[in-house]
């Protein structure tokens, strides 16, 4: 049966991104159907090679499996003349090529945006950095926590005069990932309609600063500080009581609830005095206290029931293990599995985006080094006899998928959960 089209079908990714934000941009488009070929040194990505929650893996580690599923991958050495010259015949056919290098590197290496739209003017190039492609902070780490901690955003909850907690997740990288998913997918439209191919620029700094914008038009447009509590306030521009609260067995989110129905409901008499415009701002702290202390007569089963049947906003505090079994989450199909040759039964997050006539699925797991090296590049018209001088010479390297590897099997093995 012949495979059907999905929305990115006949799009070709170069993908010579390392860590997170490319790789994630580069799965997405994956996700959406687009051939996406790994481009990683002979001896593998770096992520191959650094654990995740100290997580192994047999042959791919979590890390690389989370961020590379539906893509091939090509194992070449860029430092190499030959190896060059294989890439830019690559190019020659792609649609987009993804790199996030360091300031420079590009260049240095002969890929950079003006190299490789002289070879395919059509060519969608996606530039991933730190802070920017130039200026004062060029050469800087764009690491994900340095740049939560430059955002601003961590000083927008938690206690005055306490460190700031960062965020459970790697959120910056996350948020420039889909940034540069949405770049690329703009630009394509764009070719659509011109023809014309360009380059693309997203920087975390930038990323994690304009997702923000509400809060920094609060202190830009309307001048008010950001200004944090004696007490654990999770959003310093949102009115109290706001944040997590423990209970007799857990704790719960409560978000801003009328303060009059609030103190009926926990048994507080203060509150029914309160304006919620003007108190729940200047008297933050008190009631914040308040809430917290009544909280701890019920269980969080107790308390839920309670504050769902009154219409206040209030939700659960997860683990892992909650979030995984929890039924929306299953009703959704959030997570999908499927068996990997080297890894076994793999479950992971699955797409966030839902298509009626073109669904996205999981075509491969995350691939082996270089095990497509062969079939992409006869594809591309390089002889098999080619190929083998190429690897006997180490320009690329191959690793063969065991028998249990064929892709028809890993397609038909693929469940959403």
């Amino acid at each position: 049966m012949d495979k059907k089209r999905n929305i990115l079908s006949g799009y070709r990714v170069l993908d010579c991104s390392i860590a997170m934000a490319g790789p994630l941009a580069a799965q997405r488009l994956g996700d959406l159907g687009a051939d996406v070929v790994k481009v990683e040194p002979v001896t593998g990505e770096w992520q191959r090679h650094t654990a995740a929650g100290g997580i192994t893996g047999n042959k791919v580690n979590v890390s690389f499996l989370s961020l590379n599923r539906n893509k091939r991958s090509l194992a070449v050495d860029l430092k190499n003349t030959e190896g060059k010259a294989l890439l830019m015949e690559l190019v020659k056919t792609a649609d987009v090529f993804l790199q996030n290098y360091r300031p420079g590197v590009a260049k240095r290496l002969g890929v950079d945006y003006e190299s490789l739209s002289a070879v395919n003017p059509r060519l969608i190039y996606l530039s991933i950095s730190g802070y920017g492609e130039t200026g004062p902070y060029v050469q800087r780490p764009g690491q994900d926590l340095l740049l939560q901690g430059m955002s601003g955003a961590m000083l927008s909850a938690g206690r005055e005069g306490e460190a700031p907690t960062p965020a459970g997740q790697y959120l910056v990288d996350a948020i420039t990932g889909y940034t540069a998913f949405e770049g690329v997918l703009a630009a394509l439209l764009h070719r659509e309609r011109t023809g014309e191919g360009q380059l693309v620029q997203v920087n975390m700094l930038d990323a994690i600063t304009t997702i923000q914008m509400q809060e920094l038009s609060v202190f830009t447009v309307g001048g008010k500080p950001q200004t944090r509590s004696a007490e654990p306030h999770a959003h310093v521009y949102i009115r109290a009581p706001y944040g997590a609260f423990a209970t007799s067995d857990g704790f719960i989110i409560v978000a801003f609830p009328p303060l009059k129905l609030l103190g009926e409901l926990i048994g507080e008499p203060s509150f029914l005095d309160m304006e919620d415009e003007t108190d729940s701002w200047s008297r933050r702290d008190e009631i914040f206290a308040k809430t917290r202390d009544r909280l701890t007569a019920k269980t969080s089963a107790e308390w839920l029931e309670l504050f769902n049947a009154a219409g206040v906003w209030a939700g659960p505090v997860y683990g892992y293990a909650d979030l995984v079994n929890d039924p929306q989450i299953k009703h959704n199909g959030t997570f999908v599995e499927y068996d990997h040759p080297t890894e076994g039964r793999v479950k992971t997050p699955g797409f966030p985006i839902k298509f009626s006539k073109t669904p996205s699925e999981v075509e491969r797991g995350a691939p082996l080094t270089g095990e497509h090296t062969r079939e992409v590049l006869e594809a591309a018209g390089f002889t098999a006899e080619a190929v083998d001088r190429l690897l006997a010479a180490g320009v690329v390297a191959a690793t063969e998928p065991e028998a249990e590897a064929e892709e028809e099997e890993v397609r038909a093995c693929a469940t959403a959960r």
